[in-house]
């Protein structure tokens, strides 16, 4: 009996389809992975509202003020010659709210562990118990003393709304109410800041903008044109 086989043209029409269908197919996984951090992300940040607010009920809704504990974590209170003088990292808040936040793992997007952007010494900060963190509260970020209008250490949300409507900060604008005002938000580095090293403009976890939590405990994703490298 004569045996039928697949030709060489045929085996090669198939290999040919499979790597078709693989060039194809691969970006739409990759994409959809990407979609599924940043969606993980975000609810990352909803929880740390939560733990945040929880917080607040339990301190006279006051907003936390723990300057001494910020400039006492590892490494310290530690501006950059080319970042702002400021220092969102917020591991100090990683150990205020751990009554309220256990899970420590919702302080870094999935999207960013074992990045280029996520090793950054303005984007990581470990706390004393070894507990890594690359989360910004910008909100939380200058410890002079006096704190600054823009800044929100010890105040009442009334305080804090007040003064942030006197300091016109642009980040900021002009606030109706907290729920205008970013809590926590995703690392990033706009494109647009004299203050940015040119090596890492434009870094971001997502890509084209960062996921962040305003104050009453909503999130939401921020399109943001001054972004758009993800790392």
């Amino acid at each position: 009996m004569r045996r039928h086989a697949f030709t060489l043209i045929e085996l090669l029409v198939v290999i040919a389809i499979i790597a078709i269908l693989a060039a194809i197919l691969f970006p739409v996984f990759a994409q959809a992975k990407a979609a599924a951090k940043k969606t993980a992300c975000l609810s990352n940040l909803r929880q740390l509202g939560v733990g945040f607010f929880l917080y607040c009920s339990d301190s006279d809704d006051i907003y936390p003020d723990r300057r001494d504990l910020k400039s006492s974590m590892p490494g310290g209170y530690r501006p950059w010659t080319t970042w702002p003088p400021v220092d969102p990292r917020a591991g100090w808040a990683q150990v205020l709210f751990d009554p309220y936040v256990k899970n420590v793992t919702i302080y870094n997007c999935p999207a960013i562990l074992n990045t280029s952007l996520g090793n950054l010494p303005e984007v990581l900060q470990t706390t004393s118990s070894g507990n890594e963190i690359r989360t910004w509260f910008w909100r939380f970020a200058r410890i002079d003393n006096p704190v600054p209008l823009a800044y929100l250490w010890g105040k009442s949300p009334d305080q804090a709304l007040s003064d942030l409507q006197l300091a016109k900060d642009p980040t900021v604008g002009f606030p109706d109410g907290m729920g205008d005002v970013e809590l926590a938000v995703d690392p990033y580095f706009p494109r647009n800041s004299a203050n940015i090293d040119p090596k890492i403009a434009g870094f971001t976890i997502h890509g084209n903008g960062r996921n962040r939590v305003y104050f009453d405990g909503h999130a939401k994703f921020l399109v943001d044109g001054r972004l758009g490298t993800a790392h």
